[in-house]
């Protein structure tokens, strides 16, 4: 088995971090302090094609295999978790559901001026009563002519109020269930449609999340995603490529804690000498290392899957889970290890901590990537 990446892989991964430690790095801190969404950061990310990065040239991107986009996101998150999440939503969940299931006039419509970072995207599946039971939405979407009338309300939308193109799920049949969903593609400004107001998280302060309103949305016959009553397993598809990217910006998030952990433990001094000549911190920092690569290799093989166009959900949903509980750990160890300045903001570790607490949530918690997995894992 060959581990190392391509030359083109390593090629995306130095230009990612490159962007990363000169660009989003400076700023991370003031843009978690502020709560403000960087414009400027994300068009001179689009610019170098990274809002496009796996999507094909033909649909304005840039063409990479999933391996490089989950590299990218790594290094992203290593510098930002805000950042990192903007890109999850805009290119592994909305892209990603217009590349896989949208017919070739929306690819060219929609998918292009999104590969291309002229607009931004967004993925509509939450509401105040269906999160982790996500069959259970109530968003109706009903045919009137020759349009489909959209009502309902969505939370907790990564990028929501400040999308150009949102994939919206809606129950277009109540009797049939899950059989019944299907996905539409809505535009910014179309009336009836409008955001609520954005959340004020405990992390990823950087990167908008926000509620939804549709309110006799009518949107033209033909924005329909795919067939109808195929959105249930649309967007499962969607989530499985989603958990990739999270798990890569778990992965990101706590390389930064082990990074700034290492700095930190040589230049602190107690006891006549730097705290990382005692055991006790040596064998944190073993653990983190040990930890993290294991969920960077996890990560990079879901990935790897999905190049190879095999089911990857059980290696997806394993990534996640692990890569997540893994940035949980090792944020939480870099705390311990700064001690009483890791809970102030004078080090990002306290910031590290706070962001990577999504990536247990997002995407599917904890709990349903273990649901997930014993259910691939069973029917064998």
């Amino acid at each position: 088995m060959d581990f190392q990446l391509t030359e083109e892989q390593q090629m995306i991964r130095k230009m990612a971090r490159d962007f990363a430690e000169k660009e989003i790095a400076p700023v991370a801190g003031e843009m978690d302090e502020k709560g403000e969404f960087p414009w400027e950061l994300i068009r001179r990310m689009a610019s170098l094609g990274f809002l496009g990065l796996p999507i094909p040239e033909e649909y304005g991107g840039a063409g990479a295999d999933s391996v490089s986009f989950a590299v990218a996101m790594e290094e992203i998150a290593r510098a930002s978790g805000s950042i990192a999440l903007f890109l999850d939503a805009h290119t592994s969940l909305a892209c990603e559901a217009i590349l896989r299931f949208g017919s070739e006039e929306q690819r060219r419509r929609y998918l292009a001026p999104l590969a291309r970072g002229e607009k931004i995207g967004a993925f509509a599946l939450t509401e105040p009563e269906a999160g982790s039971d996500a069959a259970s939405i109530k968003t109706r979407a009903t045919l009137d002519g020759g349009e489909w009338v959209l009502n309902g309300q969505k939370v907790f939308i990564t990028n929501g109020s400040i999308a150009d193109v949102v994939v919206v799920a809606a129950v277009t049949d109540p009797e049939k269930g899950h059989h019944g969903i299907s996905n539409f593609i809505v535009e910014k400004g179309v009336p009836g449609f409008r955001p609520g107001h954005d959340e004020e998280k405990m992390g990823l302060k950087g990167c908008v999340t926000s509620e939804l309103f549709f309110e006799d949305c009518r949107i033209p016959k033909e924005n329909l995603l795919g067939e109808e009553g195929e959105g249930f397993k649309q967007f499962l598809n969607v989530l499985d490529n989603g958990r990739i990217a999270i798990g890569a910006m778990a992965v990101g998030l706590a390389q930064a804690a082990l990074e700034a952990s290492i700095a930190y433990a040589k230049e602190r001094v107690q006891f006549g000498r730097p705290i990382a000549q005692f055991q006790a911190i040596q064998w944190m920092l073993a653990d983190m290392a040990t930890q993290i690569e294991a969920a960077r290799l996890l990560t990079y093989q879901a990935a790897f899957l999905k190049d190879q166009g095999v089911r990857f959900t059980k290696e997806a949903a394993m990534a996640k889970l692990f890569a997540s509980e893994v940035a949980e750990r090792a944020c939480h160890a870099a705390i311990q290890i700064h001690g009483g300045y890791g809970y102030t903001k004078d080090y990002p570790v306290e910031r590290f901590y706070r962001d990577a607490r999504l990536t247990e949530i997002g995407e599917g918690t904890s709990e349903i990537q273990r649901l997930v997995i014993a259910r691939q894992v069973l029917r064998k």
